[in-house]
């Protein structure tokens, strides 16, 4: 070999390959073409994972989820719910607010009606009978020298306890049967409906006056079983309307075919999308019942003394109207503002659940 032969660069097939990483190419610079095809690929279905991931995320009901983005960032997903929406409608609701706030003041007067008035709402002096209100004492006193403002303060709690506690039993009762009507359907169906329809005919009021009178005894448990064999039958409707429209939704019959049991698709799938309806009306028939109460212990049928009751104190005034007024005004300010809280509650959860509405 001569001088000039040892001088030339000698091309070698560690750092000269061909187009095709298989063949060496005189002179050209190294390449990684298969490891760098591989990169590209690996990097495609990444990005094909992280956006699948992130469409399931928001299908599949999941509250809060964590996906990872091409960069390495946490990116937060949070799940719309039918609650979530309707709670950010409520909020910018001012009526909302301000029955919300009364209906809080009501429940902590019932429960803790000393926080309001220290004196006894038995005690009574006859020396002050139909005095009118005072700087001392508010509301002034009733027929029997009694302080009116404690006894329209305690008498919050049998209203609220009964509207509540009749509400409550004719939900479980609606839901019970509602669910079984309408999803199962055929015999089931018509008797439940059948049997609901005959309740349909008896008017609230009058068929309170006939059950209550057959009653000897009228107590808040009494008066609170009456109103609910009368009240059920609306909430029993809804709650069977619901079931009949959401049992053949494409989510209830996936699950159906994935091999679910009657009680799991209408535990899980069924009753959460179904029931806000009956929520609604309930909060509303809440106002409706305690008015009733209030009414059937007026006509002398409801509650009987000594039960501290709105309705008592409204019969007991309607006598002295023009003579001593505010035997009547207190208490009927009382149960009104309660009433109009319920219905302004329910027609506000109405909107805010009710897309169409929105």
């Amino acid at each position: 070999m001569t001088e000039d032969d040892r001088t030339k660069p000698q091309a070698t097939s560690t750092d000269m390959t061909g187009i095709d990483g298989d063949s060496p190419l005189p002179g050209g610079p190294p390449t990684d073409a298969p490891e760098a095809g591989e990169a590209a690929e690996e990097e495609v279905r990444e990005e094909e994972q992280i956006q699948f991931g992130a469409e399931a995320g928001l299908q599949t009901g999941g509250t809060t989820g964590q996906i990872t983005a091409a960069t390495g960032g946490d990116v937060p997903l949070h799940q719309a719910s039918l609650w979530g929406d309707a709670w950010k409608q409520l909020r910018k609701k001012p009526l909302f607010i301000i029955a919300a706030l009364f209906l809080v003041l009501f429940t902590v007067m019932s429960v803790a009606p000393g926080l309001f008035t220290s004196q006894d709402p038995r005690f009574c002096n006859l020396s002050f009978s139909v005095d009118r209100p005072s700087g001392s004492h508010w509301f002034g006193y009733d027929i029997q020298g009694c302080d009116y403002f404690t006894r329209v303060v305690y008498g919050t709690r049998v209203s609220l306890l009964i509207g509540l506690l009749v509400v409550g039993f004719d939900v479980v009762i609606a839901i019970i049967l509602g669910s079984i009507a309408g999803y199962y359907g055929g015999f089931l169906d018509t008797l439940v409906g059948r049997f609901a329809d005959i309740w349909f005919a008896i008017p609230t009021t009058l068929g309170g006056i006939v059950f209550l009178n057959l009653l000897g005894q009228r107590g808040l448990w009494q008066v609170s079983l009456v109103l609910v064999v009368l009240a059920w039958p609306t909430l029993m409707r809804l709650m069977r309307s619901s079931v009949v429209s959401g049992k053949e939704a494409d989510y209830v019959m996936a699950a159906r075919a994935l091999g679910a049991g009657d009680w799991r698709i209408l535990r899980l799938h069924i009753l959460p999308n179904g029931i806000a309806p009956v929520i609604v009306y309930a909060t509303i028939t809440v106002g409706i019942i305690i008015s009733a109460e209030a009414a059937l212990s007026f006509l002398g049928v409801g509650l009987q003394l000594p039960a501290i009751s709105w309705g008592l104190m409204i019969s007991d005034a309607q006598s002295r109207i023009l003579t001593s007024p505010h035997l009547l005004f207190f208490p009927a300010i009382f149960l009104s503002t309660l009433v109009l809280s319920f219905i302004l509650l329910g027609d506000a959860l109405r909107d805010a659940l009710d897309p169409r509405l929105r």
